[in-house]
């Protein structure tokens, strides 16, 4: 901890269940204030005895409120004050105890390690405190071992509450970064669905489209491959809801191979000539789920947005390539949110990915690892 000041909840955790704990804590420990006021109604008088007594009555209130005030007294200047005002009443009670004030110092240690401060200013303040309370007792004429064993309870109490308080808020931090760390796995887990689903769905309505309008041509004029194409579109919903279930429970994985498939038969359902690779032997195994990706987001670029009539994709055993004849890129395909997750899925698996205009005039997209 610094000597300064800090963020509130870095210092004092501030849950219900420590204040509880405080409160009867504190309440108990003010058993040892009782000899005081055996000590003040031995006084004669009753104004005397009535206002030292609320004396005594003010110094317990404000001890038990140390903590919970500390918590909510954002100023370091501020938080101070509360043994301060310990100290300051603790000799208002000079005229009854005399020198025997020093015992209830104790209590002013203890509001100073529980009271937020830098462990620079605890450590000085406890042992100005610790070292006063010794010279009271010895100016006082009090037997050196009482002085010696009251400094000892000053500072030894005040050092076991200050370590007490330190553990409690290294826990408190532990369970605000385990939070924080929970909620940054669930918006990942968030952003890896959305990313997933936007690929899954953006490739599957794309082909649906194109075979849509297929089978309309088709019924149009009269071919009974109509009807194949509509069992077709009937598959390809059915798959691509299965796959969106999968990909929210976190089951789905993606292959280089099954997407290269799906890529053949989509392209040619839209009149685009694909030129694939026969074998996928080329690409290490913990590259191939991210080849999948790869060969679905481009070709689904490719079929809708590039005008393309060829398409070419090749692998090797450090990239793969997608490019077409189409219309080249632009500034809206380049920034389009299947691109964006796609950039995103690659550059987490460490690989690169790069944009431009490829060899056949159209759009060129690679991933190297």
């Amino acid at each position: 901890m610094s000597s300064g000041t800090g963020p509130e909840r870095a210092i004092v955790p501030g849950r219900r269940p420590f204040q509880r704990g405080w409160l009867i804590g504190s309440s108990i420990s003010l058993i040892w204030t009782f000899p005081t006021l055996l000590t003040l109604w031995e006084e004669p008088g009753l104004a005397p005895r009535v206002l030292g007594t609320a004396i005594v009555a003010v110094f317990a209130a404000l001890f038990m409120a140390t903590a919970p005030l500390a918590r909510r007294t954002p100023s370091y200047g501020r938080r101070l004050l509360l043994p301060v005002a310990l100290f300051a009443l603790s000799l208002a009670l000079w005229p009854w105890l005399g020198a025997d004030v020093r015992w209830l110092w104790t209590f002013v240690g203890v509001s100073v390690a529980v009271s937020r401060m830098g462990s620079r200013t605890m450590w000085t303040t406890v042992g100005v405190l610790s070292g006063l309370s010794f010279a009271v007792g010895e100016w006082s004429g009090a037997d050196t071992f009482t002085s010696v064993l009251n400094s000892a309870i000053i500072l030894s109490i005040s050092i076991m509450m200050f370590s007490f308080m330190r553990n409690i808020s290294t826990l408190e931090r532990l369970r605000d970064a385990q939070a924080q760390i929970a909620e940054l796995a669930a918006e990942k887990e968030r952003g890896r669905v959305a990313r997933d689903v936007h690929d899954i769905l953006g490739h599957s309505l794309t082909v649906i489209t194109v075979k849509a309008e297929l089978a309309g041509r088709l019924m149009d004029a009269g071919s009974p491959a109509a009807r194949d194409e509509i069992t077709q579109i009937e598959q390809l919903a059915r798959g691509a809801l299965s796959d969106v279930r999968t990909t929210v429970h976190g089951y789905r994985g993606v292959s280089i191979s099954g997407e290269l498939a799906a890529a053949r038969a989509a392209l040619e359902s839209a009149g685009v000539s694909a030129d694939l690779p026969g074998s996928t032997e080329q690409v290490p195994a913990d590259r191939r789920e991210l080849a999948g990706w790869v060969v679905r987001e481009a070709v689904t670029n490719v079929i809708r947005h590039s005008g393309a009539t060829a398409c070419r994709v090749r692998l090797d055993g450090r990239s793969i390539e997608v490019v077409d004849d189409g219309c080249g890129p632009s500034a809206a395909a380049s920034s389009g949110s299947g691109l964006t997750g796609l950039r995103e899925r690659v550059e987490t698996s460490g690989a690169r990915l790069t944009i431009g205009r490829s060899d056949l005039g159209g759009f060129k997209l690679k991933v190297a690892w």
